[in-house]
């Protein structure tokens, strides 16, 4: 399961909740797709979805079955929402916002460390990751990037050499 988003409110009179993503797209939710909230910390319920609509890249309005009323919809606010891998494998390589967390294994260098954060500077995605007590900051482009083991949370890089000597 990946951490996609969380309930950040009801919606209407229905049950209806509004949940943001990361996942930078709003084609990967579909009716019937089940999502696992995390209720109470390390407890995840699943919950499917009856009905969505995308009000943008980053945010659905969700129905989820057997939920009709407000309330109900009230004691999800503020929970994480997670989403299998399986979901999300199409928009792997589109949103580095997925990324975050996951352990970066260059073929030179080894291991790097944990993606801490990602950000966008134009149309190139520049991760954050600490190397040797440092704030490092690594292109994530295609010219860089061998791989993405979701399962596993790798993200497989060939860096440029002389990129991380100046760390050593």
């Amino acid at each position: 399961m990946i951490r996609i988003g969380k309930i950040v409110a009801t919606h209407g009179v229905n049950g209806a909740v509004i949940m943001t993503h990361i996942a930078g797209n709003r084609t990967w939710l579909k009716k019937g797709n089940a999502l696992m909230v995390e209720v109470q910390k390390g407890s995840m319920i699943p919950y499917f979805v009856a009905q969505l609509r995308a009000t943008n890249d980053e945010e659905f309005i969700l129905n989820f079955e057997d939920m009709t009323n407000p309330q109900a919809a009230k004691r999800l606010v503020g929970k994480p929402v997670y989403a299998d891998e399986k979901l999300l494998e199409s928009l792997a390589r589109e949103s580095p916002l997925l990324w975050i967390g996951y352990n970066v294994m260059d073929a030179h260098y080894g291991n790097l460390g944990t993606l801490e954060d990602v950000m966008q500077t134009g149309k190139q995605w520049i991760g954050k990751i600490e190397y040797k007590g440092n704030e490092v900051l690594l292109p994530l482009v295609d010219a860089t990037l061998e791989g993405i083991d979701l399962k596993n949370k790798v993200l497989k890089t060939r860096m440029p050499e002389g990129l991380l000597e100046v760390y050593e």
